[in-house]
């Protein structure tokens, strides 16, 4: 069975923290997972280095559109990450996803 798993950033732990739990509470995801991460990327004219939390959502295929649309809106970024791709998953933890969200 299809999963979608949906990877963004946010610029504080806090930050992080505070979208995981709307995700869940909003039933968009069923699992958030957030870990530290080290970025050097290009933003204007400058080289930025910057510590952020990377924030993977495992959620339904048929939720995209609507956690595209909710993470723009939380966000703290202009520009805010957000990428997806659809994985298989071993069917118990489908079913998990299915009954929670």
């Amino acid at each position: 069975m299809e999963v979608l798993v949906m990877i963004t950033t946010e610029s504080s732990r806090t930050n992080a923290i505070r979208m995981a739990k709307l995700l869940i509470q909003n039933k968009l995801a069923a699992c958030v997972s957030i870990k530290q991460i080290f970025s050097i990327y290009e933003w204007g004219d400058d080289v930025e280095e910057t510590n952020e939390f990377e924030i993977t959502i495992k959620s339904k295929i048929e939720f995209k559109e609507c956690l595209i649309d909710f993470l723009n809106k939380i966000s703290t970024y202009d520009v805010p990450q957000i990428i997806y791709k659809k994985y298989y998953s071993e069917m118990k933890y489908y079913d998990w996803i299915d009954k929670t969200i």
